[in-house]
């Protein structure tokens, strides 16, 4: 939508175009009826002069009106004012100035981008606009950049008188070059490459925010779009983060093989203190089986020693018990107690005839079962000296001598 005074400038162009083509009409038409002389005075008459007065006091209206849009500032250059401008911009909204001696000039106070890059269709200018600098080490790299900034709105005279229209390619195009070619050198490439950048990136921007602010331009960012290397550098990086990426890799799967064997360990050591476990469980389940046997054994024991105190004659019955498979018959003194070695017994016999005492003898016949001849005598075999007689099965003979014992002697 048009602003008021440029629809007034557009009437007034309009009239201008209407006056001069009545005015040549009322010339030619006078001249050819009348002659040049009648011509010349017929554009003074009040029929000519009248239009005229109404279009250049249209045209003067047109001038006098200002309308600031909200996006700019007017800076009003005047004949009439000290140093040829007002010192006050015209803000948003419609305003008067001094056709003839008052001019205005708008400027944008909203936030513009400003881009070097070394893409055809990125930057400002068509091309490569990029940055080329050299870091601490020798290093050529190349910067694409942005700032985003916009004119104060108090400076906006200031900027006029500076700079005018030429802001942009005479200070804040010169200004981003020069601070990034400084800051950079102070870096090598390899800090360039890392998190640096992020530190380089935010020096710059306080340093031209304080270049721009002294000059009435207000910067809110400074970017760093992109850092292009040389190739042959770009190359080398290549390499070694192939390197890493394949040492990295390496040192995976070593970590894996020590998880693997760490597990494996830990697998062992759980099975071994399992079966550790259990060989202390079985251990104590044997020795409490131990111990209840043997607890069994002295309560059996116990048992044995009140049932031999009760009846004497058990251990006899036991004993014979044991003997009975190999002795069929057995004749003993009827006076030799009944569990007697046999030497002892010989000596008894011998002692003033058959016995000491004079007691009435007993002819034992014993026969024993013939042990296998195994080439020394076997642990069954009876010789005098062990042979331990029981009174069982014997017939009383007055007549019985020790000589007359019997007792089979191993082959």
């Amino acid at each position: 939508m048009p602003n008021l005074d440029q629809l007034l400038q557009t009437v007034a162009n309009i009239g201008w175009i209407f006056f001069a083509i009545f005015a040549i009409a009322v010339f030619v038409r006078t001249l050819l009826r009348r002659g040049p002389a009648m011509a010349i005075l017929q554009l003074l008459s009040v029929r000519i002069l009248l239009p005229l007065f109404l279009v250049i006091c249209l045209t003067l209206l047109s001038a006098a009106l200002v309308f600031v849009p909200p996006t700019d500032v007017a800076v009003v250059v005047s004949l009439i004012s000290p140093g040829g401008v007002r010192p006050e911009p015209l803000r948003a909204g419609l305003h008067f100035i001094i056709p003839v001696l008052e001019s205005d000039v708008l400027y944008p106070i909203y936030w513009q981008t400003y881009t070097m890059s070394n893409k055809i269709d990125e930057g400002a200018k068509v091309g490569d606009d990029s940055i080329r600098a050299r870091t601490s080490d020798g290093q050529e790299v190349r910067l694409d950049s942005s700032v985003i900034f916009r004119l104060d709105l108090e400076q906006a005279v200031t900027i006029h008188v500076d700079w005018q229209e030429r802001y942009i390619e005479d200070f804040i195009r010169p200004i981003i070059r020069g601070y990034v070619r400084t800051q950079v050198s102070q870096f090598t490439v390899k800090e360039v490459n890392s998190s640096a950048r992020r530190d380089l990136e935010v020096t710059l921007g306080r340093l031209l925010s304080e270049a721009f602010a002294s000059k009435g331009i207000i910067l809110d960012q400074f970017l760093l779009r992109d850092i292009t290397f040389t190739d042959e550098y770009a190359h080398a990086i290549e390499e070694k983060q192939v390197a890493l990426e394949n040492q990295e890799k390496a040192e995976h799967e070593a970590q894996e093989m020590r998880n693997l064997a760490e597990g494996e360990r830990d697998k062992l050591k759980t099975v071994a203190e399992g079966q550790k476990e259990q060989i202390i469980l079985a251990a104590e389940g044997q020795a409490q089986a131990i111990a209840l046997e043997a607890q069994a054994q002295a309560e059996a024991l116990k048992l044995i020693a009140e049932a031999l105190a009760q009846n004497p004659d058990l251990l006899t019955y036991e004993y014979i018990d044991k003997l009975s498979p190999n002795i069929r018959a057995m004749l003993v003194p009827n006076n030799a107690p009944l569990i007697l070695p046999l030497q002892d017994l010989v000596n008894d016999m011998n002692v003033d005839g058959p016995t000491a005492t004079g007691a009435v003898t007993n002819t034992v016949t014993v026969e024993m079962e013939e042990q296998p001849v195994l080439g020394t005598p076997t642990a069954n075999a009876i010789t005098p000296e062990t042979l331990v007689i029981p009174e069982i099965l014997a017939t009383p003979t007055p007549t019985a001598t020790p000589q007359e014992i019997e007792a089979p002697q191993n082959p």
